[in-house]
């Protein structure tokens, strides 16, 4: 990308307060993208030093996991100060240098913001120890044990055992619902909420566009802390936590998706367009709820703009009829909602090795996710096609792998740094040994290596992405039915006088499709197919995006 292009780029996006609505956001793991101390870990000013990277693959935005000051019990996710930046990752004038070049790129910055628990380590946390009546005795969800002792509730911890640990202090049990050093803060408290939304206000006036909200269904917990009921063996799946964990074995009504959260989305929102063009994507997590809770959350203009959804980071290939039963159920409870879609993050396999595919089906399924409605997020790595890592026991860092390894191995496999050159054992990453150890097989796809091979997954990358900003229809206009014919998704796009017919091939084998209709080919490189007397011949993982003649 020149420089004028990025400039133009910047401006057009800049004037556009709606420009989330159909943004391709890349997901960055700061502690993998680019070490700049020679520490091992990656960094704030790493990121700046590899944005024309970013910049260069067409995206919108970028999201940048959690950098606050924090004790790393779980990477960032335990924020001890939400209003700092950890020493590991540099400082806040190195964070205002990535916002500032970033928007010289044309890039929108959002961060993940951690609001539903802190770590214990925070000082709200040590005061509300102390005793039952301090200022801050009831920022945190406290409970007093059963008589024989035990925890209030049944209520389990995503990363195993219960979701309450005793105290002795205060002699109550707090919640968490994530590891234990990680309470849960009191939502029911109004002033956990005005604290929380100063925060808030400190990044938007650092020039944030936005965040990624953390856990958004988890804000707040029954204010009678019932017991959640049992959910039947047929209705479990592992989508949010492996089959290993009995976190699966609950219906979670009451430890999560209470409706309070409404009216706190409400408040955050209204801070949020105290900024113009800034926007928020909230991460549900819920395997059970997870589109309706989508559509509730976005619905209207009082809630997150968007919310990212866990339907395509499935551990099961996504088939056609998968893909069309997503959208029918999305039709019919999240219609005037708006979805945020991903094949990886940094909490799951990444899908190449996930679904096992060849690099014609990474290219068939990255079409997929641009041509459909919604706003899409691309995982770093994820443009060099880099499979999971395969990390030894021993080389472990994630707790939620080490507490059920070897059934599920956590999630450092996609954690691993990103490859920049193949001229040495850390990829072009860092000087010193990394946090985590790159795999050897990562190398050869680095980002040097593919800049020189015009047949690369980096440069397919681009040019479907250039495709989607070239037709604004694909950004922002509506869509049709969503069917699965075959082994084909099939769909419209549409937009004033403009209607594209898209169709995927997602198999291996070819497929044939009647279309009737006037239509003009478009797509070039994008495209794999042929049509002949109105019947549409698809490739192997083939795809075709067809203009309807006007």
């Amino acid at each position: 990308m020149n420089a004028l292009s990025q400039t133009l780029r910047a401006t057009d996006k800049a004037s556009d307060p709606d420009w989330w609505r159909g943004a391709v956001i890349y997901q960055i793991y700061p502690r993998s993208y680019q070490d700049s101390t020679g520490s091992g870990t990656g960094d704030l000013a790493g990121i700046t030093r590899r944005l024309d990277h970013v910049a260069s693959l067409g995206v919108d935005g970028i999201w940048i996991s959690p950098f606050f000051t924090s004790p790393m019990k779980d990477f960032g996710y335990d924020v001890s100060d939400y209003c700092d930046v950890d020493p590991m990752f540099g400082t806040l004038a190195d964070f205002d240098a990535l916002v500032l070049r970033a928007h010289e790129l044309g890039l929108k910055v959002m961060i993940d913001l951690v609001l539903s628990h802190s770590s214990d380590q925070h000082p709200w946390f040590v005061e509300s120890r102390v005793s039952k009546d301090n200022p801050k005795s009831d920022w945190y969800v406290w409970s007093d044990p059963k008589p024989d002792g035990t925890a209030p509730n049944n209520w389990l911890s995503i990363f195993g055992g219960p979701a309450w640990h005793w105290d002795g202090r205060r002699e109550q049990y707090y919640l968490h619902n994530f590891l234990a050093s990680q309470p849960d803060l009191n939502f029911h408290n109004s002033d956990v909420q005005d604290a929380l939304l100063d925060a808030t206000r400190f990044w938007l006036q650092r020039g944030v566009d936005g965040f990624r909200l953390d856990t958004i269904n988890f804000y707040f917990a029954d204010k009678e802390l019932r017991d959640n009921p049992a959910l039947p063996v047929e209705e479990r799946n592992s989508t949010i936590a492996p089959s290993v964990n009995p976190y699966n074995h609950q219906r979670h009504v009451h430890s999560k998706n209470q409706p309070e959260n409404l009216d706190f989305l409400a408040r955050f929102r209204s801070v949020l367009d105290e900024y113009p063009g800034a926007a928020a994507v909230g991460e549900v997590g819920d395997a059970q709820f997870g589109l309706e809770l989508l559509g509730k959350y976005t619905k209207g203009t009082t809630g997150a703009h968007m919310c990212y959804a866990f339907e395509f980071l499935e551990k099961n290939p996504l088939t056609a009829k998968r893909v069309a039963e997503v959208f029918e159920r999305f039709d019919r409870v999240a219609s005037d909602g708006w979805a945020c879609w991903a094949l990886s993050n940094h909490d799951v396999i990444r899908h190449t090795t996930r679904w096992d595919l060849s690099a014609d089906a990474q290219k068939a399924y990255l079409m997929l996710l641009l041509l459909l409605r919604g706003s899409v997020c691309l995982y770093q790595g994820e443009e060099l096609a880099l499979p999971e890592a395969d990390v030894a026991f021993e080389d472990l860092q994630d707790p939620y792998g080490i507490e059920f390894w070897p059934e599920f191995k956590g999630r450092d496999g996609c954690r691993t740094p990103m490859v920049w050159e193949p001229s040495n054992a850390a990829g072009g990453f860092s000087e010193a040994k990394p946090w985590l150890p790159v795999a050897s097989e990562h190398l050869t796809q680095s980002v040097a290596a593919q800049e020189d091979d015009p047949s690369a997954m980096l440069h397919f990358y681009r040019t479907a992405l250039a495709f989607r900003a070239e037709n604004s229809v694909l950004n922002k206009g509506d869509q049709s039915t969503v069917s699965a014919e075959g082994d084909i998704v099939m769909f419209d796009r549409f937009q004033g006088i403009t209607r594209l017919t898209c169709c995927i091939n997602l198999s291996d084998s070819a497929q044939e499709i009647a279309l009737s209709g006037q239509f003009e080919d478009i797509g070039g490189a994008v495209s794999d197919a042929a049509r002949n007397d109105g019947i549409l011949k698809l490739n192997p993982w083939g795809v075709a995006i067809l203009r309807h003649a006007t």
